[in-house]
């Protein structure tokens, strides 16, 4: 049993308003595997792996942190879709409708979907296997669902799971790989300390009224430390020692203030040489390709705006107890810079900047702050957030979402891997997102969109392409 870190609940109680989960898409070849014994694979696999044997269990009155309990795989858990097979659009049609689903963490908090005999799929001439992992973002961010995934689908020797990578965290601005994912072993309470026998023993609504004193005092101290952090940071940003913040976004047509109304998905995978620049990372490579796509699509809708940023995750490199372990970074898109080189120095400069700011020990003192607050404040202030009005200024008019997810030595009952994608969620101020995900030699950049906002999927798919294309020749 292990209390939910801070950030983590926070995803957790977003869920009930809004759709988050974490969605992973693997294509493996097809495979002469009966699908009862890929549901026998997945069982014997998740039995190996902590991650997927929790579920969270809510505090009555939210007096304290939910926490993960200890939960065995169910039938419900592997769903199959389809068995009669489909096509490769049809296939993109259904992930759509899934991506406006969500799983009930305290039922369970994640599942695994499955769609075979898919046909006209990139990267095969034959019917492949589309697997689609989806997780509870309580359970997981983007880094650390790749490590699962790679856990689940990776090479077994000696009944234990071997991984191909390192453990080190990823750093996606550079496009690093994923290791495998860490779990606590200890119970923890929300002030990331453990509280051992104690918490099995003790009525949680009754630890939660206890520590609520000692949490609010916790919260005030780090606060007053928090705010002479914010302090130094602004005088060393004003000498110059710091990057200095970004300065945000305007709403555009990407952000119109209106409900999701469906989801579209399309993907357009490339081989990894494609993208190859000298001196520039497949994210900066991509980030450019996105600011040519969107400034045309825009353009050609009449709508183009004066300047475009996208939200950008960056994976922290600090342990933390928090499943999510991340911070997001602000990137200006330069879509007034016509020269595409100079433009991708831009962003790659950008993203540097950014980079170095997040990662300043300054800013760790809010998080800190974070996690001390009591549970029936967090959650009051998630439930009191504003969600259906986008804010004069934005992070990103987009997001991107780039993970590099390893070797591209993952099989699923033998079946190799041929690509990769991932979907950043949509919301009230994102209604385009994107994502840019690796596994081996292959690339692929996946756009998950509101129609609302893009009518023409397959329209900004060929614009995207085109950019690509122009990102590299100009750089040759």
């Amino acid at each position: 049993m292990t209390t939910m870190a801070a950030r983590d609940a926070t995803m957790f109680w977003l869920s009930r308003r809004t759709t988050n989960d974490v969605f992973l898409l693997y294509s493996f070849a097809e495979t002469d595997t009966a699908t009862d014994e890929l549901r026998a694979f997945v069982a014997a696999r998740v039995a190996r792996i902590p991650d997927l044997r929790i579920r969270l269990q809510e505090i009555p009155g939210d007096l304290g942190y939910p926490r993960w309990i200890p939960a065995e795989f169910t039938s419900q858990q592997f769903v199959h879709h389809r068995p009669d097979g489909l096509s490769w659009h049809a296939l993109l049609a259904d992930l759509g409708e899934l991506l406006g689903t969500g799983v009930v963490a305290t039922e369970y908090p994640w599942r695994i979907h499955v769609f075979r005999a898919v046909h006209a799929a990139p990267r095969s001439a034959g019917p492949v296997v589309v697997v689609v992992l989806q997780l509870s973002h309580a359970l997981a961010d983007g880094t650390r669902a790749a490590a699962i995934a790679r856990a689940l689908f990776g090479t077994v020797v000696d009944d234990a799971v071997v991984h191909s990578t390192p453990g080190a965290p990823v750093d996606n601005s550079a496009y690093h790989p994923v290791g495998p994912a860490k779990t606590p072993t200890h119970p923890v309470d929300s002030c990331g300390q453990p509280c051992g026998w104690i918490a099995r023993r003790v009525d949680p609504r009754v630890l939660g009224v206890l520590r609520f004193p000692g949490q609010l005092a916790t919260t005030a101290w780090r606060g007053r430390a928090a705010y002479l952090a914010q302090r130094e940071l602004a005088d060393r940003t004003a000498e110059g020692e710091v990057p200095a913040a970004a300065t945000g976004f305007a709403p555009c047509a990407l952000n119109p203030a209106a409900a999701v109304i469906d989801h579209t998905v399309r993907m357009l995978v490339v081989d990894v040489d494609d993208l190859r620049i000298p001196g520039k990372t497949v994210t900066v490579v991509a980030l450019t390709a996105i600011s040519r796509a969107l400034a045309d699509y825009l353009a050609e809708r009449g709508e183009r705006p004066e300047r475009l940023g996208t939200a950008l995750p960056m994976a922290l490199p600090a342990p933390s107890p928090a499943r999510n372990n991340y911070r997001g970074l602000s990137i200006d898109l330069h879509i007034n810079e016509p020269d595409l080189r100079i433009r991708a120095n831009l962003i790659a400069d950008e993203l540097a900047a950014r980079r170095e700011r997040a990662l300043n020990p300054l800013l760790s003192a809010q998080d800190r702050v974070g996690e001390v607050v009591p549970a029936v404040l967090a959650v009051r202030d998630v439930d009191r957030a504003d969600l259906d009005n986008v804010p004069a200024t934005l992070d990103g008019n987009t997001v991107v979402s780039s993970v590099y997810r390893g070797p591209g030595d993952l099989a699923f009952a033998g079946a190799p891997v041929l690509f990769t994608g991932g979907f950043p969620a949509l919301g009230s101020v994102m209604h385009l997102t994107h994502g840019v995900h690796g596994i081996g030699e292959t690339i692929t950049l996946s756009v998950h969109s509101d129609p609302r906002v893009v009518p023409d999927p397959d329209r900004y798919l060929q614009l995207l392409a085109e950019s690509l294309d122009a990102v590299v020749a100009a750089h040759r």
